[in-house]
């Protein structure tokens, strides 16, 4: 994570994103940097705009939540069918567990 944290912050300082300037801010920040990590990190984030992936990813769980917490007012009404057999079958599981 420390990695990404580093990416993020030059992105943020409106620094370009290089070997070296990753390598710095993990040092400073008092992690050893690993070579091919870092390396990895510079490749993967070549000609990415980070401000448009991080507004799609601020953007994606909202719309993932609608149409869930639609699914859960069903599921909640089945819970409560369940209610009066549950106490009957967790006496007899926790019978199995000794014996």
């Amino acid at each position: 994570m420390e990695y990404i944290y580093a990416a993020l912050l030059l992105n943020s300082a409106g620094k370009e994103i290089t070997e070296d300037a990753v390598k710095a801010i993990l040092v400073a920040g008092g992690v050893e940097a690993n070579e091919a990590r870092v390396k990895a990190l510079v490749a993967a984030l070549e000609g990415v705009d980070i401000a448009e992936a991080i507004e799609k990813a601020a953007i994606a769980p909202v719309a993932a939540a609608a149409p869930a917490a639609a699914a859960a007012a069903p599921v909640e009404e089945k819970k409560e069918e369940k209610k009066e057999d549950t106490g009957a079958a967790a006496a007899a599981g926790l019978g199995a567990l000794f014996g």
